[in-house]
């Protein structure tokens, strides 16, 4: 509009005067008063650019050009030259140009891009403005550019005459980019940052920005320094002065200076400016300083100070419901987010490009020790860069997760704030965070398992609807893998979403519904998972009721299957759907149909039966059914119960059984009363009889029934049992147990019979305390521990029975795993001699409650008072462990341990009169508390151990949580806390061995008299040892016995006496041989280690061994042996050898050091050890040459004794005496580097590196010393030859002297000046004294 208006004004006229204007300029004022002056100073300008080929125009037409260019560049140029008035003609041109440009318009116009005129369209279509094409003119450049900075603050600050002028500063900056050649660019610079000072702010941001693009690179540093201080002052301008100096190019040392001044203003910078402040930082580091500043802006970078707390967040989105302008605080909280997402985008991209950036991020993430010192940055960058996965920092990412969070570093709070504060930016990863969810999933380390499925959880809680569904998908693909943790994981996480987001999740029941595909890889307790899902799913929310018929389907499936694990699925997935229907009254019709059907089905089977009976057991004990449907299942059981199991008791037992059959175990006060008895015996016979041919009523049954029966009753009464504890003291129809004395005499059928009746027997008793355990009555509590006795002495039966019953297989006890059928247990171990009382109770008290424990007088009980009068010791036929018969018993439950905190009970019964007839006492004995206890241990290892890593591939691993169905049902957390609330009776128990055994010992007070005895005993032994190795063995007993004792110092010398007798003695085979061999030589290694661990003073042992009984085996013929030493032989030395110098090794290790506080006796006593231990060494390490076994004992010379040098102010000349005598050492240890090279065996170079490591720290050792005593005037170093084992000059490395390396042919030696040699010097060392040069 504007130039149409302008336009409309021309065409009245060029030399018109201009139409009136409501604001009109000041310079247009003068442009009408002062035509004719200003023309004529302005016929300069005009007439040169006229005449190099630029046509001026008015009135918003744009100037026109008909050359091109340079033509026009040069063209000025040659005018201005070829002028008489040069070069005072420059000046009239400038002063010429800026007359012209007083005019507004004509400004704009020469600021403007020109056009091509009409008659020379070849031209490019594209023009550069006048005063760009003139500032290319260097002779002009300088005075133009001058007058654009004077004209540019008139139309930054007149305002209100230039409505449209914020542009024209912008196109006078843009003047002065990009210019071939800048004539005076430090003037150039100075002046604009004059400008930037006085500059409005948008002004200020043009000028810093254009910066890079007007300066040459000269200056680039000088105007870095000055942004950075103007940084400092205005961090309002830090976008463009960080823009600027992205784009500069700036001396290391400088970058690194600025960079640090941004990095102190980080904490002042707005939100929004953020992204381009890291930006800056990240691309502007080096290998070198990348961790140092990627540590300093993980550091500063504080994101949680960007987004509100929790709880404003609430409060305002509560005042913007509520405020009708609401939607401006909300547009608030997006913008943080979206900077923050920039932030991200910044980081992502430094990681992306460059990896020293990636490495800086994980090494300053790992380098956080403490929990308090992760940011919410740490897991936003890790998801970086796992997403980015440049120079595969994905691998990293996952790791260094993993490790955190299994240090527990990286804590769920902190995950769980993350998605809190950030679910916008964290929305960007969402790819990441499932993949990175999945692998910690997916890992064998428990410890990170949980917290990939928080990030599950969290992901479904914070995320749209597109990330459910992954979500879901992703967990049912963890299902459907089979991998035993995965699935339980995965399960318990749809479990959990289910619970909390029941209408979420009823969108993707089809998914979930996939997994009943898979059930063949799942446990029995994953399956009641999978199927307690799918319906709630399907019979709680009314989204999912689309699959309840699939799931109808499903079961009747499975039910009618005749295979039984498909048969068992079936059942367990009958059940949980009862106990979904169940939950309310819209399905009573549906629970019945469908529990008649599951009973119906399970009729074909005892063990579908019983795992009916266990699962509907599960249901009432784990959820609150509707009462209808409770009292409906209750009834039928006590009825059924009772008229399949329960019989009254007469004076006889009719019918035919394997054994006669007695009521046995009965607790009932009165004996003449008949009672009820359980009739498990002929039950058992009549399975027998009838195996094959179905019959409902199983003794299989029995337990499964029980524990359904005793929870119905306990559900229906609040936990009160007294309608069924008559069941607790009842009798069973069973036989006398003396027949387990007879077992070997009994046919197979009969002991697999008694077998199976002792199993059933146990198991009844296990469901017995089960129901009864937390009974308060004290009646009921004696039963119990009664019952706990009768557990423990019919599996001391069991043992006995099981041991004379090979390959017999138990009855199944656990009916929802796998079939036991091929599990046949072999254990047998021997039992040794026990005391029969103590087999069976333990303790010295009469058990008068369980003297009723038979109709008949011969109890137990009798038995047990009878052992405990006479106390004989009989021996035991050989048993069995029970360890590998555990599948086969009934399943304790965790409230069976609350039995630990039972102290004596006690009771007085009363005759006919009321008096006090006699009182009974029950205790939680040994036997009894041990088997709570190795229950205890076994829940705890199965709940709160960790499965293995890995599991070998291949192999029939045996399913390990058979037993512990109903231990699986609960948390580890409430294990644990059941567990540590029995702490106080198990410090109790503890207590109380402690106090036994106590008493024990005050008693034996003959104990060390006894031991002394033993040792004397076993001494008398020595003289009539056969062989090595029964010495040996004889050694190491009286070494033990020794130790256990009271005073072990007073045996050290006879044990050391009779090891040194052992290796006095030639020890010779039955066929007249000396003993020889690796075990032989085994033996001797450990006899030898024995005597010289219990002699007194080790290094004249050793000295004596090697000084005494080494020359006299060199000095012997071959086969003949040491004088002083007979098992030292040629056979047998190298294992003298290793052990002498391990022995001495380990001795100088236990001398030790000087302190400046020791006196003079204490220092001269060390110096003396010293000078053995140096002594021994060195005639140990002499015997190399006389000996050719060097390749075998080669790497004890790699750690050299330690020599004590801070004794040397006050035992100078004993000092160098002792170093002078380990040099000789060195040296040869130094020959034997060369012998090594010299036959080229790669076992002994090997190890010369190190060794030559050892020598080279002696020798600054030395220096250091002698340096600290103002000494070093006494230590020289030199080049010692390379020489063999006999001290010759190895000729073929004379001539490599000067062009090998000094580390491999060449040894630094030291000489101490007025030191004689040691006497003990050998002749060969003194040919070699000189040889340093």
């Amino acid at each position: 509009m504007m130039r149409k208006k302008r336009r409309s004004s021309v065409d009245k006229g060029e030399g018109a005067p201009a139409a009136p204007k409501v604001k009109k300029s000041r310079s247009a004022g003068r442009q009408s008063k002062e035509a004719a002056p200003e023309e004529t100073s302005q016929c300069v300008f005009v007439d040169f650019v006229r005449v190099a080929g630029v046509t001026l125009r008015q009135g918003g037409m744009p100037n026109e050009i008909g050359v091109d260019q340079v033509v026009f560049q040069r063209r000025i140029q040659q005018q201005i030259q070829k002028s008489p008035r040069y070069p005072g003609i420059i000046q009239e041109f400038i002063t010429a140009l800026e007359s012209y440009m007083e005019n507004t318009d004509r400004f704009r116009n020469c600021l403007l891009p020109c056009i091509p005129q009409s008659s020379n369209r070849d031209s490019s279509s594209f023009q550069e403005s006048l005063l760009r094409m003139l500032l290319g003119i260097e002779m002009l450049q300088t005075s133009i550019i001058n007058t654009l900075l004077e004209k540019l603050p008139e139309y930054m600050l007149d305002r209100s005459v230039f409505p449209d002028i914020l542009i024209i500063p912008r196109i006078i900056i843009n003047q002065l980019k990009w210019l071939d050649r800048v004539v005076d660019t430090k003037d150039l610079a100075s002046k604009l940052m004059e400008l930037v000072s006085v500059a409005p702010a948008e002004v200020q941001c043009d000028i810093i920005t254009s910066l890079p693009e007007i300066l040459e690179d000269a200056q680039h540093n000088d105007i870095a320094r000055e942004l950075n201080s103007l940084l400092q002052e205005k961090t309002q301008l830090t976008v463009p002065i960080l823009d600027a100096l992205s784009s500069l190019n700036l001396a290391s040392s400088l970058l690194t200076e600025v960079r640090g001044a941004v990095m102190a203003t980080l904490a002042a910078v707005q939100l929004e400016d953020l992204p381009v402040v890291v930006k800056f930082i990240l691309h502007s580091v080096s290998a070198s300083d990348a961790y140092e500043v990627v540590c300093n802006l993980r550091k500063k970078l504080e994101l949680e100070q960007c987004v509100l707390p929790p709880v404003l967040q609430v409060s305002q989105s509560r005042m913007n419901s509520k405020a009708p302008g609401g939607s401006a605080s909300a547009a608030a909280a997006g913008s943080s987010q979206d900077s923050i997402s920039l932030i991200l985008d910044c980081i992502k991209s430094a990681v992306r490009f460059q990896k020293t950036i990636s490495e800086a991020w994980i090494k300053a993430i790992e380098s956080v020790d403490e929990v308090e010192g992760h940011k919410v940055m740490d897991l936003l960058v890790l998801l970086i860069l796992h997403s980015t996965n440049a120079n595969q920092s994905r691998r990293g990412a996952e790791r260094v997760l993993k490790v955190k969070v299994r240090n527990g570093l990286i804590q769920e709070a902190l995950l769980q704030r993350t998605f809190r504060d950030y679910a916008q930016v964290m929305r960007g990863y969402f790819p990441s965070t499932l993949a990175l969810a999945q692998s910690l999933v997916r890992s064998p380390d428990p410890c990170v398992v949980p917290f990939g499925g928080n990030m599950y959880l969290h992901a479904f809680t914070a995320f749209d609807s597109y990330c459910h569904q992954e979500v879901v998908g992703s967990l049912v693909t963890h299902v459907c893998s089979g991998v035993g943790g995965e699935v339980d994981v995965a399960l318990e996480l749809l479990c959990g979403l289910v619970n909390e987001k029941p209408s979420e999740m009823a969108m993707y029941a089809v998914f979930v519904k996939g997994i009943l595909d898979y059930m063949d890889n799942l446990t029995p307790q994953q399956i009641r998972r999978l199927f307690h899902l799918l319906s709630k799913l399907a019979f709680g929310q009314k989204q999912g009721s689309h699959i309840q018929d699939d799931m109808h389907i499903v079961i009747r499936k499975q039910l009618s299957s005749t295979v039984p694990k498909y048969k068992r699925i079936g059942i367990i997935g009958a059940v949980m759907i009862v106990g979904s229907m169940g939950l309310c009254l819209f399905f009573p019709l549906q629970v019945t149909a469908l529990l008649e059907l599951v009973k119906s089905s399970s009729e074909s089977s005892p063990e579908a039966a019983a795992l009916y009976y266990d699962e509907l057991a599960n249901l009432i004990l784990s959820s609150t059914l509707d009462s209808q449907v409770q009292d409906m299942i209750g009834k039928s059981v006590l009825q059924d119960f009772e008229d399949d199991f329960v019989v009254d008791l007469g004076p006889e037992i009719s019918g035919s059984f394997p054994f006669p059959a007695r009521a046995m175990y009965k607790l009932y006060e009165d004996e003449d009363q008949g009672g009820i008895a359980i009739n498990l015996m002929p039950l058992l016979a009549k399975d027998i009889q009838n195996k094959g041919d179905f019959r409902r009523v199983s003794s299989l049954c029995l337990s499964p029934f029980f524990r359904l029966l005793r929870l119905c009753v306990e559900k229906r009464h609040q936990g009160d049992l007294e309608e069924i504890d008559g069941l607790l003291g009842c009798p069973l129809i069973l036989t006398d147990m003396d027949v387990v004395e007879k077992v070997e005499s009994l046919s197979k059928a009969e002991r697999e019979f008694l077998c199976t009746l002792l199993f059933h027997t146990i198991n009844w008793f296990r469901e017995v305390v089960n129901a009864f355990c937390t009974q308060k009555d004290t009646d009921m509590k004696m039963r119990v521990l009664t019952r706990l006795q009768n557990i423990t002495y019919l599996q001391t039966l069991l043992e006995r029975a099981l041991a004379g019953t090979p390959g017999y297989v138990p009855p199944i006890a656990n009916f929802d795993g796998d079939s036991t059928d091929g599990i046949v247990p072999n254990s047998t171990v021997p039992v040794n001699k026990i005391k029969k009382g103590e087999s069976t109770y333990g303790t010295g008290k009469k058990r008068k409650a369980s003297g009723k424990n038979s109709s008949e007088s011969s109890s137990q009980a009798e038995e047990a008072t009878e052992a405990d009068e006479t106390q004989q010791v009989k021996e035991i036929r050989p048993g069995v462990s029970l360890a590998s018969y555990r599948p086969f018993f009934r399943e304790l439950d965790m409230e069976v341990l609350s039995v630990l905190q039972c102290g004596l009970l006690s009771r007085s019964l009363l005759d006919s009169e009321l008096h006090t007839k006699v009182r009974e006492e029950v205790l939680l004995g040994p036997a009894e508390l041990v088997f709570l206890l190795e229950d205890m241990l076994r829940k705890l290892e199965f709940s709160l151990t960790a499965a293995p890593a890995k599991r070998a591939p291949f192999l029939k691993v045996t399913d390990k949580s058979v037993g512990f169905s109903h231990l699986q049902q609960r948390s580890s957390k409430d294990i644990a806390s059941c567990c540590v609330q029995l702490m106080p009776a198990l410090c109790s128990h503890l207590e109380n061995c402690h106090n036994h055994f106590q008493i024990m010992l005050s008693e034996n007070n003959g104990e060390t008299a006894a031991q002394i005895h033993s040792f004397e005993y076993l001494l008398n032994f020595r003289s009539t040892v056969p062989n090595l190795s029964i010495a040996l063995c004889l050694s190491q007993l009286l070494s033990t016995v020794s130790e256990k004792g009271g005073n072990p110092a007073a045996y050290r010398e006879q044990t050391a006496s009779l090891a040194r007798r052992f290796l006095n003695q030639d020890w010779v085979t039955a066929s007249g041989e000396k003993e020889r061999g690796t075990k032989f030589n085994e033996a001797l290694h450990t006899l030898l280690s024995i005597y010289l661990e219990h002699v007194d003073d080790i290094l004249k042992a050793v000295e004596e061994i090697a000084a005494q009984g080494i020359p006299e085996l060199i000095n012997a013929s071959k086969d003949e042996s040491s004088a002083s030493w007979p098992t030292l032989s040629r056979q047998t030395f190298l294992v003298f050898y290793k052990v002498l110098m391990a022995e001495l090794e380990k001795a100088v290790r236990k001398i030790p050091a000087s302190k400046m506080s020791d006196n003079t006796e204490a220092q001269s006593e060390k110096l003396l050890t010293w000078n053995l231990a140096v002594r021994d060494f060195h005639i140990l390490v002499n015997l190399v040459k006389k000996s050719l076994y060097i390749s075998t004992y080669w790497k004890i010379f790699v750690h050299e004794p330690v020599i004590d040098m801070t004794m040397f102010a006050s035992f100078k000349e004993d000092v160098q005496s002792l170093l002078k005598t380990f040099q000789l050492s060195t040296r040869q240890l130094h020959h034997m580097c060369g012998h090594s090279k010299m036959h080229q065996d790669t076992s002994l170079t090997n190890h010369v590196p190190a060794l030559k490591k050892s020598l080279e720290l002696f020798v600054y050792r030395v220096k250091a010393m002698l340096t600290l005593n103002n000494c070093q005037e006494a230590f020289w170093m030199g080049n010692l030859k390379n020489r063999n084992l006999k001290g010759e000059e190895i000729l073929s490395q004379r001539s490599q002297e000067d062009d090998d390396d000094d580390d491999d042919d060449e040894e630094k030696e030291q000489q101490l000046e007025r030191s004689p040699p040691p006497q003990e010097q050998s002749e060969d060392e003194e040919d070699t004294s000189d040889d340093s040069e």
